[in-house]
């Protein structure tokens, strides 16, 4: 099951073992059990610390549980690790074996200290770019707590389970049978939902903080690159995000940013928080703005969270980059995560051998119908104008494609549903106003981006399209707040352009400090 390389870098990392661990598989009789069974063997061959059982009783064939401390601490995967969670499986065998997690101690004693039983379990897909963060993150609170336990099930594996408890979004997350999330999760949002008392320990905690030099509102390329040259001028500097990374963490392969071929979203992300922990930043995590109030007499403009607190600041930087343009049709936010959906990377395989439309010619959405033709049983791609938008390569491998049907000229209206899930989309022909029903179990939305500024009210210059104003040195219509990304009129939205513009927001920020 693993080759050379890997077999050698695992052995390497089990040596962190603290205590014994002990790898309890429930097979069948199946391919994939065989391939189970091969992983568990190999996995113990590579440390005197493990050890291997096949008499599991888990009624999920193939399953196996990582277990220490005589079961108090575990972790239960069902299906195989592979793909992008394949870190997943290191990390719950080290950190089940006694080997600290790299997060916040305030944060882990938390964790320790939430009253159970709680049993998690989480639908993953092996594509998924979100779903290995949740894994992790339950995983780490069942190694810690012996009131937790997780189990993580691979959805394409388990789809009559995914059926019957109509699953149709991954990381989709469980909690004692009843639904508890969906979408990408990190651990102290996990907590903060856990213990309402959480937020407002976090926010008595903000509130007491002295004014920052420069506050970057936003934790994506531009703000982390914001916070990084403000860092480097030797001046305090604070990060406040709703989620750090930003919609980076839902891009799957990353081929333009210029010196690295190719990447992906989530390592491009735990690339850039490890840099921006490597210099004195106070990074606010899972905290989100909600108004902006202007210096007054103080000097100090002041941004408000949604936990309550206040954050003061000389200078403030907005980079709260984009979100997924939505329809706006009726049905689309009643199925959303019920057939509804966003990220074909994420969600593509729950829909295997089944209908899907995706909304949009661009890019992104020829891109999206490529990938689900491996997959599902017909893709129809609707685009509002005359001709696909995409660049030529795409659009000459989607048209050879068999069982691919591009609609033009066509504007949905409708999505359609049974109650519970998708059954159908309505499109009206652009040129003879007709009406069409494509009856289907999947839509992926594709049609572009809607800047995260809503919460910014009237109190900036912003397009008529949501986006901040800001002239040639990242200055907004605010004395002493600048603004940077994908959030700014700025064109094109690319990360390696974010970037940049958040660096020059904070060297224009830097210069307005010494000047004022």
């Amino acid at each position: 099951m693993l080759d050379a390389p890997t077999t050698a870098q695992l052995k390497g990392l089990l040596g962190n073992l603290r205590r014994p661990i002990e790898l309890v598989a429930s097979l069948d009789d199946s391919a994939k059990s065989a391939d189970t069974r091969s992983l568990v063997e190999e996995i113990a061959a590579l440390s005197d610390k493990v050890s291997v059982r096949l008499d599991g009783q888990d009624a999920r064939r193939p399953s196996f549980a990582i277990r220490a401390d005589e079961g108090r601490a575990q972790a239960v995967f069902a299906g195989l690790p592979l793909g992008h969670e394949f870190t997943s499986l290191i990390l719950a065998l080290l950190h089940v074996g006694g080997h600290p997690p790299k997060e916040d101690a305030e944060l882990l004693d938390a964790v320790r200290n939430l009253d159970g039983p709680l049993h998690f379990e989480t639908f993953f897909s092996l594509s998924c770019q979100n779903c290995p963060d949740v894994v992790q993150a339950l995983n780490i609170m069942a190694a810690l707590n012996p009131d937790i336990t997780h189990v993580a099930i691979d959805g394409a594996l388990f789809q009559d389970e995914v059926e019957r408890r109509k699953v149709m979004a991954v990381p989709t997350v469980y909690l004692n049978g009843e639904q508890f999330g969906q979408g990408r999760m990190d651990l102290a949002q996990i907590v903060a939902k856990l213990d309402t008392g959480s937020v407002a320990r976090a926010a008595e905690k903000i509130a007491a903080k002295d004014p920052f030099d420069v506050l970057v509102v936003g934790g994506g390329p531009a703000g982390a690159a914001a916070a990084i040259y403000a860092a480097r001028k030797g001046i305090r500097t604070g990060v406040v995000a709703e989620r750090f990374g930003g919609q980076v963490l839902d891009t799957m392969g990353i081929e333009n940013f210029i010196s690295v071929p190719h990447t992906e979203g989530p390592k491009l992300v735990a690339q850039l928080e490890q840099h921006v922990k490597d210099y004195e930043i106070d990074v606010m995590n899972v905290q989100a703005a909600v108004k902006l109030k202007p210096a007054n007499g103080d000097g100090l403009h002041h941004i408000e969270l949604a936990s309550g607190a206040s954050v003061k600041a000389k200078i403030v930087i907005l980079s709260t980059g984009a979100r997924w343009r939505q329809m706006g049709v009726p049905g689309e936010e009643e199925y959303r995560n019920k057939g509804v959906a966003y990220c074909p990377h994420c969600d593509g395989p729950l829909f295997k051998g089944k209908r899907t439309a995706v909304i949009g010619g661009g890019n992104s959405g020829v891109e999206a119908a490529i990938d689900l033709a491996g997959l599902v049983r017909h893709v129809t791609l609707i685009e509002f104008d005359s001709q696909l938008r995409a660049d030529a390569v795409l659009q000459t491998k989607l048209r050879s494609l068999p069982n691919v049907t591009i609609i033009t000229s066509a504007m949905t209206t409708q999505v359609l549903g049974d109650g519970h899930k998708v059954t159908a989309l309505v499109y009206k022909n652009r040129e003879t106003g007709e009406e069409h029903t494509v009856e289907l179990e999947g839509i992926f939305v594709q049609i572009g981006l809607v800047p995260n500024t809503e919460w910014l009210g009237g109190s900036i210059a912003m397009t008529n399209r949501g986006e901040i104003e800001v002239d040639a040195h990242n200055a907004t219509s605010l004395d002493g707040v600048f603004a940077a990304g994908d959030c700014t009129t700025v064109p094109f939205k690319q990360i390696v352009i974010a970037m940049g513009e958040g660096a020059k927001a904070s060297l224009a920020a830097f210069d307005y400090l010494i000047r004022h």
